[in-house]
């Protein structure tokens, strides 16, 4: 068995905030609250949910942007944290991060040559101004930002939505990472476009061995992403993983009662089934706050199939089979008298 390039252990990443304006009184934001998976070098996890369930505070804790306030992050099986300075920045070298936003992380004032060449040099990857330039002219060529002659003095307010996206593409592979965290890299730009970019994202992932964790809301995106390149999804909900399985058998099979609502919500496109469709009903529409979640299964208040037992305790994330893995007492209490 290969190793892990990536263990994430029990993770929790709390924030403290103010409870009011003119308040003292501060409360605690569970955003990632014990979130556990692993991944081998090449492998694809698709991290699914709706906004708020701290999906992209776990992109930034893997990619070393926020501190963890409990719990482990391992690379090559050594903790991130307990590494000495030279191996932190080697970390954070190798893992790469795709920001949703094209507009807001980019420097307006810098051309793409200097947001290319700027890592290059910083890193020592090329030995001058020139080395620079061709690299910066072969990265573009790389993301197909083609003729690069013609992008590599233009500024990002002279760039298309997606012309920005792939340019934070080949500014994340400049350093030549072995992970990417991509946090809703679609999200921003047209639908014409999107499936452009994330052929791009599959296709380096497989050309330079990349390790990639892809951060959406869109089933529809995760689906294609994650089948296509033989991943994972990991479905969140309030800082926590509730399922996990290879793609397909996630989206045809669901398990947990959260993983098939966001499926059922998908849009049909055939008119005819969507009227025939069958509507998941919640028990409330109310999303609980993550300062204060429920007690027990954090999705107790919503779940169509609650039992008693649901709001008393929190359901453990089981592993079913081999590749698959579920937090609901509809199978945990299942397994544990099967064992």
């Amino acid at each position: 068995m290969a190793e892990p390039i990536l263990e994430v252990l029990d993770l929790k990443v709390y924030f403290s905030v103010k409870k009011g304006i003119f308040s003292s009184t501060k409360s605690l934001v569970r955003a990632v609250d014990g979130v556990t998976f692993s991944m081998k070098e090449g492998d694809i996890l698709t991290i699914v949910g709706e906004s708020g369930c701290g999906k992209t505070t776990l992109g930034k804790a893997v990619a070393g942007l926020v501190k963890p306030s409990s719990g482990k992050i391992l690379f090559y099986g050594k903790d991130i944290y307990s590494m000495d300075k030279k191996e932190y920045m080697n970390y954070r070298r190798n893992v790469q991060m795709i920001h949703q936003d094209p507009y807001a992380s980019l420097n307006p004032v810098k051309t793409v040559y200097k947001i290319l060449s700027t890592p290059l040099l910083r890193w020592g990857i090329v030995s001058g101004e020139e080395e620079a330039r061709r690299r910066a002219l072969d990265l573009l060529e790389i993301v197909g930002l083609t003729p690069p002659d013609y992008f590599i003095n233009k500024y990002p307010h002279q760039l298309s939505g997606g012309q920005r996206q792939r340019l934070i593409v080949a500014r994340a592979i400049s350093v030549e990472p072995k992970i990417i965290v991509a946090d809703e890299p679609i999200t921003m730009i047209d639908v014409s476009l999107r499936l452009g970019i994330l052929d791009l994202l599959l296709d380096l992932r497989k050309k330079m061995g990349l390790t990639v964790i892809f951060i959406t809301h869109d089933f529809g995106a995760a689906r294609y992403f994650s089948a296509k390149g033989g991943g994972d999804i990991a479905v969140m909900y309030l800082g926590k993983i509730v399922e996990k399985g290879p793609a397909e058998s996630v989206i045809q099979e669901p398990l947990h009662p959260y993983t098939k609502t966001l499926i059922a919500a998908v849009p049909e496109p055939d008119p005819k089934y969507s009227r025939t469709k069958e509507r998941i009903r919640l028990r409330s529409l109310d999303i609980p706050s993550p300062i204060n979640p429920p007690p027990g299964c954090r999705f107790h208040t919503r779940c169509p199939l609650y039992m008693e037992v649901c709001s008393e305790r929190e359901p453990p994330l089981v592993q079913l089979t081999n590749d698959r893995e579920v937090s609901c007492f509809l199978y945990t209490e299942f397994s544990e008298k099967k064992a």
